[in-house]
């Protein structure tokens, strides 16, 4: 129901602000000003972006959790896509995203309602044992290998597929 009034509110609202912005100032500086948010979101959300991308890095190298750092990187994405839409009402709620500190309390929130019930990590679809550990409950195979490479004979000819000037 929520992903529906969004889809039916969210174009009304903008219907409404374009009418009302286009009144006040006119038809070329209102298209100016959704070409111009258009462009600045786009390289605030590749400058945000970048800077999301190194603090997952960071958590990932420091084995940290990755929650946050992906739920900022999926809200920045998410913000581009707004900003990125015509409008008015998309580009403010764009520019808000980009916000860390809305970020943060949009994350708080999301946080609080949202339980988890189960988190695993280091396991492998199709090899997960009934117990939840990769590889079936520590069976360890270890070996040696080395890779060998037979050395292409000289004077074999073709393969036998390939057809020459004395193969008809």
């Amino acid at each position: 129901m929520y992903l529906f009034l969004a889809f039916l509110l969210v174009p009304i609202i903008e219907i409404a602000l374009f009418i009302q912005v286009g009144g006040l100032i006119g038809l070329w500086p209102t298209l100016g000003i959704v070409v111009l948010t258009a462009v600045l979101g786009t390289w605030l959300v590749r400058t945000q972006g970048r800077m999301a991308m190194g603090q997952l890095q960071r958590a990932f190298s420091d084995l940290d959790d990755p929650t946050e750092p992906l739920a900022h990187g999926a809200m920045i994405l998410f913000s581009g896509a707004l900003l990125l839409t015509p409008g008015f009402f998309t580009d403010a709620l764009g520019f808000a995203l980009l916000i860390p500190a809305v970020r943060v309390a949009v994350f708080r929130y999301v946080r609080s309602r949202v339980t988890v019930t189960q988190f695993q990590m280091g396991t492998r679809a199709g090899f997960d044992s009934p117990r939840g550990s990769y590889g079936g409950g520590g069976d360890v195979i270890d070996g040696e290998w080395e890779e060998v490479q037979q050395p292409r004979r000289r004077d074999s000819g073709p393969s036998g597929w390939v057809e020459g000037p004395d193969r008809h």
